[in-house]
């Protein structure tokens, strides 16, 4: 008899941690597993990959951050769908799904934390704790996750790291690299660099923008391609005329052409100050891309120092742009870089590697209730 999981999020846009729900909820063994999807406030975009692989998408419509209709809602489709386990991503799905979980008594419970989440004020974090006791355990992608919250006083041994996974790149030539020159107007002998995430604190893009001028003023020949959106964006654009690299540094807002991008790039920055595990950092890598990213947790899970890529310093634009110049006056190094990312991600951080250990943790969770009802009072 197959395992009948409930997999609960807040939305399916695309975010790393959705990205990484679709491919689980996909994926794991249907000979196994009986999934359904709850999408506890708004569908996106992912939404269509989930329905194509015959999985029953179900959007409780939640609309306000207290919610007891929606709530009612979550409850009555854990009811009628009687899980086995209920597997909740981030603080509104842990909130909402693990109490509904728990009032209707579903014999599992496993929640998801994906960032070392900083945001969050005393009464969230008073929350994650008490709901805590009430978890089996909390799957995360990377021990500075976990060593987060065990700081915020919940155990470390709750928790069970598994990271993310990342599909082999497929190098997009739908538009050469003339093409995507000719896009910005740029000569074609430029240097292109790349930085995709939420245009937001989090992500440091200062801190990029500032290394893009002193390559500027170095070298001349480079421009930061930023892809992304956010609430920073307006602010990040006056920055750049403040400091006046506005000519080297494009905003290119959200993008369906990601992969086309990606490979015309001969380096690739992540500057954030907190991290669980970036999806953009591995797509870079698994792309072959010669990458540099901050010296945070969650980063040092990905790249082997000065083997498949470089870190530094938060916030240390010089060394950003010193290790960047070197990439791009060597090229035999900015190669062997990529190349051995590449072999990393393949070999690390597969698709079918997070899949598999996501399934073998529900199999040892239902075998241990099996045991513990064997076993009697």
């Amino acid at each position: 008899m197959r395992l009948r999981v409930l997999e609960i999020i807040p939305t399916l846009v695309r975010g790393g941690a959705e990205k990484q729900f679709a491919m689980l909820a996909t994926q794991l063994p249907a000979s196994e597993f009986d999934v359904q999807v709850a999408v506890l406030t708004h569908t996106g975009p992912l939404e269509e990959s989930i329905r194509a692989a015959n999985i029953p998408v179900t959007v409780i419509g939640k609309r306000w951050k207290t919610d007891p209709l929606a709530y009612r809602r979550l409850k009555r489709l854990i009811a009628e769908y009687r899980p086995d386990i209920v597997h909740t991503w981030i603080f509104a799905a842990n909130c909402y799904g693990r109490l509904a979980a728990r009032a209707q008594r579903v014999p599992h419970i496993v929640a998801c934390e994906r960032c070392v989440d900083r945001w969050k004020v005393w009464h969230e974090l008073t929350i994650d704790r008490y709901l805590a006791r009430h978890t089996e355990c909390i799957a995360t992608n990377s021990s500075g996750v976990r060593d987060f919250y065990a700081q915020h006083g919940i155990a470390a041994g709750k928790f069970v790291v598994i990271p993310n996974g990342i599909g082999p790149f497929r190098p997009d030539t739908s538009r050469s690299r003339q093409d995507l020159l000719r896009e910005f107007n740029l000569p074609p002998e430029t240097r292109l660099i790349g930085a995709v995430g939420r245009l937001w604190p989090q992500k440091r893009y200062k801190d990029l923008i500032w290394a893009a001028e002193l390559l500027r003023v170095a070298r001349g020949d480079t421009h930061l391609l930023i892809i992304g959106e956010g609430p920073q964006r307006d602010m990040l654009q006056r920055f750049c005329d403040e400091v006046r690299v506005t000519s080297h540094v494009h905003f290119l807002g959200q993008r369906d052409d990601v992969a086309a991008i990606l490979t015309h790039l001969d380096c690739f920055w992540l500057g954030s100050g907190y991290e669980g595990q970036s999806n953009s950092l591995m797509e870079a890598m698994s792309a072959g891309l010669p990458v540099i990213a901050t010296d945070i947790p969650g980063n040092r899970d990905l790249i082997v120092p000065d083997e498949s890529g470089y870190l530094v310093g938060v916030g240390d634009s010089g060394e950003i742009a010193r290790k960047t110049n070197i990439l791009l006056n060597d090229a035999a190094l900015a190669k062997s870089l990529g190349q051995r990312a590449r072999q990393r991600m393949l070999e690390e951080f597969s698709v079918a590697r997070m899949v598999d250990q996501y399934a073998q943790l529900f199999r040892s969770l239902t075998r241990s209730g099996e045991n513990k009802s064997a076993a009697g009072p």
